[in-house]
């Protein structure tokens, strides 16, 4: 009961809990939802799985026991979960001396002794110590094969961790070439990525260049310290830790305007990793960046499209944040770059996403969106496409009344609704539907008239 009330109380938990309870609920009560939604949910819940995978691991290894030393791995420091045994007889936990190995040493770590080979072969007597007292202490000692995968976080590993973040503190140079590596790092390992949740000073510590040169950084240098906050928030227990990080945000919108291309990018790619949380959508929406992702979105430099395009639109799933993107001009943007048949995928779904608030629906009216939808759904061979055109237009009649006639027009030249009513989605065929059910009732009344 203990280890379920810890895991409660952890935040990270609670907020994934309440986004996936929102999208649930969403998925129960909504006809219309999407299949973006069931994905969300589906992460949500192998969230909530893997924290408390990895908390109850946490808490069998470093509770309050003090087990005996011969149960310690010497490169981790500490229980083994899977013993097995060197060629010079020294035990270790096997992820940790597979990972020793696979970085190309071929000694001892303990006795530094040339191996003979590299067969691991597994400790059962140690093993079956470690289980007897882990049941004589109520711990349940878990399968290692669940941990396989894992990227175990050795000595040396935080040893070069802390040293590279004191650097962060010293020379332009040393910045530099700490600031490369460390890039690098969180890219290819996972463990890199952990380390910088251990400690509330790691993040700060990172970007300490960015406090020293008020008058701002070599670009070189902004964009391997993006890059490396993006690799950060790919890890799902870093994602609140980063962005609430007083000076994270406000370090992505200068980057959103400033810097080279692949800062840029990374800059956007990186609010649409920590956006995944309902908790930072708000917190994000709330710093003004939406008006530097517009902006970004309306220079139309290829390489940033879609990842501009991802962080708008996951940002836009809370109401707050789409009166925001309507606010500084979103639906002029969408409107004009879709109409030139860019990135029209991307940007479909962010304007239907937009299409439930009022004032985007007068805009996109005066923009020409009716006619423009209806053709995309004329010429277009994608589903997602016709449906999220026939949603917009169903938000517009809704609306708008004077656009009947319009629609009413297509239909009697082309059938394009009534096609899509028998040929499209499920979603699409009850928005066709109801946009027809209208200009029927439309038509009757004119005729009663």
């Amino acid at each position: 009961m203990a280890k379920t009330e810890v895991l409660e109380t952890d935040p990270r938990v609670a907020e994934l809990k309440k986004e996936l309870q929102r999208l649930v609920k969403s998925i129960v009560e909504d006809d219309d939802y999407s299949v973006e939604v069931m994905d969300r949910a589906r992460e949500a819940l192998c969230s909530i799985k893997d924290l408390k995978v990895k908390r109850s691991m946490s808490l069998k290894l470093h509770g309050p026991h003090s087990f005996p030393e011969e149960f310690r791995c010497p490169l981790s420091r500490e229980m083994m979960r899977d013993p097995v045994i060197l060629a010079t007889g020294q035990t270790y936990d096997r992820p940790f001396i597979q990972k020793w190995l696979k970085a190309g040493n071929r000694t001892c770590p303990l006795t530094q002794q040339v191996l003979s080979h590299t067969m691991l072969t597994p400790n059962h007597l140690i093993r079956e110590m470690i289980s007897q007292w882990c049941q004589s202490h109520g711990i349940e000692l878990t399968d290692p094969d669940q941990y396989s995968n894992e990227d175990p976080i050795m000595d040396a590993d935080r040893s070069r961790f802390i040293d590279l973040l004191e650097k962060m503190s010293s020379s332009a140079l040393e910045q530099k070439e700490a600031a490369k590596e460390l890039r690098l790092l969180t890219k290819r390992m996972p463990s890199f990525r952990a380390l910088f949740g251990e400690s509330l000073d790691a993040i700060p510590q990172l970007l300490n260049p960015f406090s020293q040169n008020k008058g701002g950084i070599h670009p070189d240098l902004q964009e391997d310290l993006i890059t490396t906050l993006l690799n950060l928030s790919i890890h799902d227990n870093n994602k609140k830790l980063v962005a609430e990080t007083p000076m994270v945000i406000p370090l992505l919108m200068d980057a959103l305007k400033s810097g080279t291309i692949e800062t840029r990018s990374n800059a956007a790619a990186t609010i649409f990793t920590l956006s995944a949380v309902d908790s930072n959508k708000a917190l994000i929406g709330q710093s003004g960046v939406l008006k530097p992702l517009i902006d970004l979105l309306e220079e139309g430099h290829p390489s940033v499209m879609k990842d501009v395009a991802s962080a708008i639109f996951n940002l836009c799933i809370i109401h707050e944040n789409k009166s925001r993107a309507v606010h500084e001009g979103a639906v002029k943007v969408l409107m004009k770059k879709i109409m030139n048949q860019t990135h029209v995928d991307e940007l479909l779904a962010i304007l239907a996403m937009l299409s439930t608030h009022q004032k985007a629906i007068e805009e996109m009216g005066n923009l020409g969106a009716v006619s423009c939808l209806l053709t995309i759904i004329r010429e277009s061979s994608c589903d997602r496409n016709k449906e999220n055109c026939i949603a917009i237009l169903h938000s517009v009649c809704l609306n708008d009344r004077t656009k009947l006639r319009e629609l009413r027009e297509e239909e009697n030249t082309y059938r394009t609704i009534s096609k899509l009513s028998q040929t499209g989605t499920a979603r699409a065929k009850r928005k066709a539907n109801g946009i027809l059910e209208r200009l029927r009732r439309a038509l009757n009344i004119t005729h009663t008239a």
